[in-house]
């Protein structure tokens, strides 16, 4: 009997952890499609999970930082959603390509038009993101996250540096060190070195092929001339001889 409580106290007590665990892991986090290195262009996924159990998700509020302001933000379509950007003014312009930007995107809104993200589901959000500023190691997006019965998620606290994950925390992009050419023009380079050594390379065959084709029909016709003047000394001397004949 004490064998088969300790048992069922031990199953209790460690569903009780799965399930702490996984509210604990369920919450509005940002990931790159691939990387997002300083100074250059990303594109990230916003990822909403759904934590209720009754409710679904019909409104989510991205904001950006105003401390790293983004020249570009462009959402991708996503079906069942309307999106939203807001802009707002600059307190000093950036400059992009030569260009000043006197505003720049302070928020972005996915408001369900159908059923939403339901219980036990997430949604991602896919968000074109640049230039990435090349200060800073992370850039820190609060969102606030609406349920069809009016509870409201406020995922807006900045994680602390060697402190515990906060209750609600903000998501967090990690930026990840430069890479010489933001654009990728060093592996432009590359590929049109390479196409220029492969052409290279065919051009010296092609040359190869032509100087061995040459060869061999001067050879051909070193050996039919040898040929030639064998077939006429061998004539010459049977004259020859029918003549002393």
């Amino acid at each position: 009997m004490k064998i088969s409580r300790v048992l069922t106290a031990s199953a209790v007590a460690a569903g009780s952890v799965v399930l702490l665990s996984g509210t604990a892991f369920a919450h509005v986090s940002v990931q790159p499609q691939g990387e997002a290195a300083k100074g250059s262009y990303a594109t990230v996924n916003f990822k909403v999970p759904n934590e209720s159990d009754t409710a679904s998700t019909v409104k989510v509020e991205v904001n950006f930082p105003t401390d790293h302001p983004l020249a570009s933000v462009m959402p991708q379509p996503v079906p069942g959603w309307d999106v939203e950007v807001t802009k707002s003014k600059l307190d000093k312009p950036l400059e992009v390509h030569g260009n000043k930007i006197t505003e720049a995107v302070s928020k972005v809104t996915w408001t369900a038009d159908d059923k939403g993200v339901q219980p036990g589901q997430f949604q991602q959000f896919p968000v074109s993101l640049g230039q990435l500023p090349e200060d800073a190691d992370q850039m820190v997006f609060k969102a606030l996250q609406t349920y069809s019965d009016k509870e409201v998620v406020r995922w807006i606290e900045e994680p602390v540096e060697g402190g515990e994950e906060p209750e609600k925390p903000a998501p967090v992009l990690q930026l990840s060190e430069a890479a010489d050419d933001h654009h990728g023009g060093g592996s432009a380079d590359k590929a049109a070195d390479s196409d220029s050594d492969a052409k290279g390379g065919d051009d010296a065959k092609e040359n190869t092929a032509s100087a061995d084709s040459s060869d061999g029909t001067a050879r051909a016709l070193g050996i039919a001339g040898i040929l030639v003047g064998a077939a006429g000394v061998a004539f010459g001397v049977l004259a020859g001889r029918r003549r002393s004949a």
